[in-house]
């Protein structure tokens, strides 16, 4: 089911929601470059589970318009309005890649209305002490962080080229990213159901501009509007070892940080690996003891 939120401020947000309609809740945050349409547990997962999934186009993504200069903590007004719109009081969210500390965000300005917190191959706070923010990390977003800190306009210059030519032919940015895939990473690509929905996924987010894109890296390398520190609801940490797009060295940082966090570490998995967690994590999210183990693995998502 699709819907049209309008945020506080008068914004449209374009809102997916799958699963059973009357189904727990738990809000997906979507990665960067991302949509609404990113990865998601298939339907029969999310049924089994009483689940309903909202996921929703960051601004500048997608269907939804854009909010310049945002901050990751305005991520909380566009959630609440959703969840106003659709009369949910209590949800989990769980955020993947760029949409992770999006979810810290909620965790922190929202306890009062979210029940578990989940971060998968997330980022650190730009400038975190004791963090080295670029150990490990892939040369393309090295640079590509490197720029938003320093030139933003040279960044969004280079966006939207870049945005424009995926328009064109959206394989072009899992071409891109090819070069810098580790093996596990590799493995997860070239699944043809995986390829096919990153596609979509793709295609839907830089559909209207590079806007969502360009202003979620400027708010990675400012400051957040939140100190996770602060957090103090019960809060998951998933990371692969390998990573080189998130290094493990910022979830490792988050968990010295978050009170409480249960932080899993993976050896062998990596960026992409966070997709066939996804049905895990949904079972830590919306278990109701005190301190459940993340369950064994399950079925990888489909389309």
């Amino acid at each position: 089911m699709r819907d049209r939120v309008r945020a506080a401020d008068g914004r449209h947000l374009m809102v997916e929601r799958l699963g059973d309609p009357r189904g727990r809740p738990v809000f997906l945050l979507h990665g960067t470059p991302g949509s609404r349409l990113g990865p998601a547990p298939r339907g029969m997962v999310l049924y089994q589970r009483h689940t309903q999934l909202i996921a929703y186009d960051r601004p500048g993504y997608g269907g939804s318009d854009r909010h310049e200069g945002r901050r990751i903590s305005d991520v909380v007004e566009d959630v609440r309005a959703i969840a106003d719109s659709l009369g949910l009081e209590r949800f989990a969210v769980v955020g993947r890649s760029g949409g992770a500390p999006h979810a810290l965000a909620c965790a922190a300005l929202m306890p009062e209305r979210i029940t578990r917190t989940a971060a998968l191959v997330g980022l650190a706070p730009w400038g975190a002490a004791g963090l080295d923010w670029f150990e490990g990390m892939a040369a393309s977003n090295v640079l590509a962080y490197s720029t938003a800190a320093a030139d933003p306009d040279g960044l969004a210059e280079s966006f939207i080229v870049r945005s424009a030519q995926i328009r064109q032919d959206p394989v072009r940015l899992l071409d891109d990213l090819r070069r810098e895939l580790t093996d596990s990473d590799r493995l997860v690509v070239n699944d043809v159901g995986i390829r096919s929905m990153l596609l979509r996924n793709y295609s839907e987010g830089l559909r209207t501009s590079a806007y969502g894109w360009i202003d979620d890296a400027i708010a990675f390398c400012r400051p957040w509007g939140f100190e996770p520190a602060r957090i103090g609801g019960r809060v998951m940490l998933w990371h692969g070892e390998k990573d080189v797009f998130s290094p493990v060295g910022h979830s490792r940082w988050l968990a010295g940080q978050i009170p409480g966090a249960t932080t899993v570490l993976e050896p062998a998995a990596a960026h992409f690996d966070a997709l066939s967690v996804l049905p895990r994590v949904l079972d830590w999210l919306l278990d109701d003891r005190e301190h459940p183990d993340l369950p064994a693995r399950a079925a990888a998502p489909g389309g």
